[in-house]
């Protein structure tokens, strides 16, 4: 039998009637003879089990300012611990980190770290907390919750940035161990997901509406706008009443611009007036915290409190440059709260990106 570069035990599958092994940790329910993997690539048939293939390895870490992970309400200004591995159990055509997640090469697959390793770096370099990012965290399941676990013990906090792709048991599981998460919302019809991203729709509401109804994790949403695929008013008007609706007014909502990239190469960037057309409508619609994402926008990327509308939280950038929450979270001016994880102060991480070397 062929050996599988650092094969371990993965959850979540089941023995089928005719031979094959199903995968049951995303919708897609892979069905695998011996030496498959699934179409994530890093979950894999081996004898009689499924088995992850990058438990233990990443694409490299890295330090960043907790708002790249596309939170801007969870303990703004400080620096989070950053890694993945490598796949993805989507097919998005317009991927923006293709290289780490449509890698079919272990080479991307650079250091080595324990759980227990990563905790500690996080915690010797000051980190907040760690994100599961790059990739997404749902088909490293394994490695992410063993990864959180070892950090909550040691106080550090876990993020999840993810497509939310997941099947209800592994999505208990996981989110039991995560203290904010952001997901991406790519669009608001299944033929968007379908033709796309090789994905269903429902299954990502499924997520969003469990998170906020049935756990405590602080959630934020982000949807990166097409020019033609899924940025007109009729679309972002059904998929932000939805959110209001479902979810309430205080989840975050990031609209980001798209970069022509992977297989939509072909396809322009998304203008800047896309973004403030999408805040629009959000915010008309009941969204109290709408931001853009990608571009230079102050004002689109800062913090105004839903009651008075004074300036919250000033950002430039990944800079955070007005600070007007009191320690218990609310309006300089009116008193009224903000909705988030907020510090009595904010951190002073900034814009820095600093690559660090986690050992085993």
């Amino acid at each position: 039998m062929a050996q599988l570069p650092d094969a371990y035990p993965a959850k979540y599958w089941r023995k089928l009637e005719d031979g094959r092994i199903q995968c049951d940790l995303c919708p897609r329910l892979c069905k695998l003879y011996e030496g498959q993997r699934a179409f994530c690539f890093v979950r894999a048939r081996h004898g009689d089990q499924i088995v992850s293939t990058t438990y233990g390895r990443s694409s490299g870490f890295c330090i960043d300012p907790v708002e790249k992970k596309g939170l801007n309400h969870f303990l703004p200004g400080t620096p989070a611990l950053s890694f993945g591995t490598s796949g993805c159990n989507l097919g998005c055509k317009f991927c923006q980190n293709w290289d780490i997640s449509k890698a079919r090469e272990f080479d991307v697959l650079a250091e080595r770290a324990s759980p227990e390793n990563i905790a500690r770096a996080a915690q010797r370099f000051g980190c907040s907390s760690v994100a599961y990012t790059y990739n997404d965290p749902t088909i490293f399941h394994e490695y992410a919750v063993d990864t959180a676990i070892a950090c909550r013990a040691l106080g550090v906090k876990n993020i999840a940035v993810t497509a939310g792709y997941v099947c209800p048991e592994p999505r208990a599981t996981f989110y039991r161990h995560m203290d904010a998460v952001n997901i991406d919302l790519k669009g608001f019809t299944d033929d968007f997901y379908h033709k796309v991203c090789y994905a269903h729709l429902q299954p990502v509401l499924d997520t969003l509406i469990y998170l906020k109804r049935e756990t405590t994790v602080w959630l934020e949403i982000t949807t990166l706008l097409i020019p033609g695929l899924n940025d007109s008013d009729e679309e972002i008007e059904k998929m932000t009443q939805w959110g209001v609706e479902n979810l309430g007014s205080d989840v975050p909502w990031h609209f980001t611009t798209f970069h022509p990239d992977w297989r939509m190469r072909d396809i322009p960037a998304t203008p800047r007036e896309t973004l403030a057309r999408a805040r629009r409508i959000a915010m008309k619609n009941g969204v109290r915290y709408a931001f853009t994402g990608n571009i230079h926008d102050p004002a689109g990327q800062s913090t105004y409190c839903h009651n008075c509308r004074t300036l919250l939280i000033e950002r430039n950038g990944y800079e955070i440059t007005t600070w007007r929450l009191s320690p218990d979270g609310k309006c300089d001016n009116c008193a009224a709260a903000c909705a988030g994880v907020f510090g009595p102060s904010p951190g002073a991480w900034g814009a820095r990106r600093m690559p660090i070397a986690v050992s085993i």
